[in-house]
């Protein structure tokens, strides 16, 4: 058969099929090899035209030729070496160096997506493709632009049963975060060698990907579990963002944990599984109280990582330490007349944070406590605190732990013997990030906690409970300390 695009076609055999076409091998005039889908013009397949220019976007399979030809859409690609499912059928799980270049292929490819408003809903094995050396993604015919509300036919129960994550089986609109699920689906079976959920009908894989919890990750370093994790929660607010997994991405190499370490992470992954199985029974239709709970379970896994690493690596440096473990997940260390206490995160209650008559301008799910404090000087100063939130407080709709810290404005009559200090999150602290000039302010700036990139946030604590230990943390020289302005949204 010839088919005549733009360019000429000549169409071999059929190697293979996608949700809404068959793919056949193709060789141009010049003779350059490629394949060619064709598309039957059934409703709503137009939507695959629409992005036969994915012009700048990295690791997709680009359209090099389209058309129509009698009743079907024709879309010509580059002939691939062969589809990740290939590869896997062929060598089963990967090895941890390859699992993460492949997963890092994937997640550019997804980045770039969200920044073109694109979500490819139907992410699995079969839809990535190695070509020119790196795996691409392919087979947009279910893909849709995220502003595209509305349509004659969207397609909502279509995809890969396995992979589809728990908003789509609740009959709700498909976002980034619902690639990033299926993203997380993938990258559990890269390491383990089999999907989490397996079925293997449909009421199975609905009620596994919105009660059921995945087996543990036990063979893969901490910072990539965490990650896994993070892509499989139920709520997707809570899942990280594309770019956020890239970046994570690139650290998980140098990840290795030996000694204590290592044997810190061991136990931290039975923490985990209760934070998972916590997170599987928040899993529920998509009401407001049980969308917090479930982003509350989200917090709480995030904030056992982020805990682990933080008490972990100061006393690595310091052995000798006083240490004691406090409730969900908190702790308390001291040496000499310092001490430094994580508390467990709480959760927020919506009404203490924002009311219908003063709305807050971002949603705070969760909240802890540093603090590091010393016997009183002759100022009656008596060391610092800093708050931790589970917010979307940058972004909306995505959910992390933010460090911030307040202060008492000039208006205030008496100052605090802690400067700079933490506030729950209510009026007090919401009237603190409004435009309004009430008796706090902000004091440190909005800075996000990711897991596997906390150096900064730790050397920074450590600086301070070294000078406290020495008796030499002293009041701050300015405040705020750091330009905390533009680091929330309003």
């Amino acid at each position: 058969m010839r088919l005549a695009l733009e360019k000429e076609w000549v169409v071999g055999e059929r190697i293979g099929g996608g949700g809404f076409g068959a793919v056949f091998e193709a060789q141009g005039t010049g003779g350059e090899k490629a394949a060619v889908k064709l598309v039957p013009k059934q409703p709503g397949t137009e939507r695959e035209m629409l992005f036969t220019d994915l012009e700048g976007v990295r690791n997709v399979v680009p359209v090099i030729d389209s058309g129509e030809y009698e009743d079907q859409w024709a879309l010509v690609m580059p002939q691939a070496e062969k589809s990740l499912r290939d590869h896997l059928q062929e060598y089963g799980r990967l090895p941890l160096k390859e699992a993460v270049a492949v997963l890092s292929d994937i997640t550019e490819a997804l980045t770039d997506l969200k920044d073109r408003d694109v979500v490819h809903r139907d992410l699995k094995p079969e839809n990535v493709l190695l070509l020119g050396g790196r795996w691409c993604l392919a087979d947009f015919g279910i893909a849709r632009y995220a502003d595209a509300a509305t349509a004659n036919r969207t397609f909502k129960f279509t995809g890969t049963l396995a992979y589809m994550a728990p908003e789509r089986w609740n009959n709700q609109r498909a976002t980034s975060a619902s690639d990033v699920y299926a993203l997380g689906i993938l990258a559990y079976e890269l390491v383990e060698g089999t999907p989490p959920f397996n079925g293997p009908h449909e009421h199975d894989f609905q009620d596994q990907h919105l009660h059921g919890t995945p087996p543990p990750l036990d063979t893969v370093p901490p910072l990539l579990a965490a990650l896994i994790t993070e892509c499989l929660f139920k709520a997707p607010q809570a899942r990280p963002a594309a770019g956020n997994v890239l970046a994570r991405l690139g650290k998980i190499p140098a990840a290795a944990l030996s000694g204590g370490l290592a044997a810190l992470a061991e136990a931290n992954q039975g923490a985990v599984a209760q934070q998972a199985e916590a997170d599987r029974r928040a899993s529920r239709h998509a009401t407001e109280t049980d969308r917090r709970k479930a982003l509350f379970g989200a917090a709480t896994t995030s904030f056992t990582f982020i805990a682990d690493a933080f008490l972990a690596t100061l006393t690595a440096a310091a052995p000798n330490a006083e240490v004691r473990k406090g409730n969900q997940g908190g702790w308390t260390i001291r040496i000499n007349d310092a001490q430094l206490t994580l508390s467990g995160p709480k959760e927020t209650a919506p009404g203490a944070w924002s009311t219908d008559s003063t709305p807050a301008p971002f949603d705070v799910i969760a909240s802890a406590t540093l603090s590091l404090k010393v016997p009183a000087n002759h100022h009656g100063y008596n060391g610092r605190s800093h708050s931790l939130w589970y917010a979307d407080a940058q972004t909306e709709t995505e959910y992390q732990w933010f460090e911030t810290a307040f202060m008492d404005t000039a208006s205030r009559p008496v100052a605090s013997a802690t400067v700079p200090f933490a506030l729950d999150p209510h009026h007090e602290a919401r009237s603190a990030i409004s435009r309004i000039v009430g008796l706090h302010q902000v004091a440190w700036p909005f800075t996000p906690l990711v897991v596997g990139d906390l150096d900064e946030f730790i050397e920074q604590w450590a600086t301070w409970l070294a000078h406290a230990a020495k008796g030499r943390l002293a009041y701050p020289r300015q405040l705020p300390e750091r330009a905390p302005q533009g680091s929330w949204r309003r």
